[in-house]
């Protein structure tokens, strides 16, 4: 097996890592029964999620009706009750995924997460996973004062895994895109996940359809 160019790989979580949908859309829903509105499908949720929770709110409400910061901000707190309380009843790992991070941790490769996800509901979804200590760092949302697309989360995200050297980053969407590119990281896209676009216009490096195909990715890099 060709040795990597890589000392750590960063991961996205939802879209990235695991399929939440259903668990954030049933979030949204409760948020947007909350205001008397109608659900979103599943489905067109995956197309909003990537910036966070807020943000996922404002975009709930920008289909169902007009959208306010005071809505978004009454419904937060009870998006983040309802979620935390249901974390992981719809949400499953992408297949081959754990066989690729092991992969990854037998080469030598540190594994870091940096997702836009508050950081306790992450580590709440990784225990409920099975995959409480898998990454050698966790960087949050809410960890640092900015969020991806800054690339400052990324950053610290690799830091904290011990990177002094090479680096990539591994994600779904435009968000996960525009921060490998501020951090001037190598971007892998996966086809699967939350993109609110074709997967072929986020400029990635490489793009792969399944985790099989990770490591060949990261080898050609």
């Amino acid at each position: 097996m060709t040795r990597l160019p890589f000392d750590v790989v960063a991961f996205d979580l939802d879209g990235t890592l695991a399929d939440t949908a259903l668990d954030l859309a049933a979030g949204l829903n409760h948020v947007l029964g909350h205001f008397g509105r109608d659900g979103i499908d599943p489905a067109s949720v995956r197309n909003l999620v990537g910036h966070g929770a807020k943000a996922l709110i404002r975009k709930g409400l920008a289909v169902t009706g007009a959208p306010s910061e005071e809505l978004v901000e009454e419904g937060y707190p009870i998006f983040l009750d309802y979620y935390g309380a249901n974390i992981c009843h719809g949400t499953k790992a992408y297949p081959e995924v754990e066989t690729a991070l092991d992969a990854l941790t037998a080469q030598g490769v540190a594994v870091a997460l940096c997702t836009n996800k508050p950081e306790g509901l992450t580590h709440q979804l990784l225990e409920a996973l099975g995959w409480t200590g898998r990454f050698a760092s966790i960087v949050g949302g809410d960890t640092l004062p900015v969020r991806k697309p800054d690339p400052a989360p990324l950053n610290e995200a690799i830091a904290r895994a011990g990177g002094d050297g090479p680096a990539a980053f591994v994600g779904d969407s435009i968000t996960d895109a525009d921060t490998a590119r501020a951090a001037r990281l190598p971007f892998i896209a996966v086809s699967f996940g939350f993109s609110d676009r074709p997967v072929e216009q986020l400029g990635a490096d490489a793009i792969i359809d399944d985790y099989r195909e990770l490591i060949p990715a990261l080898e050609r890099l």
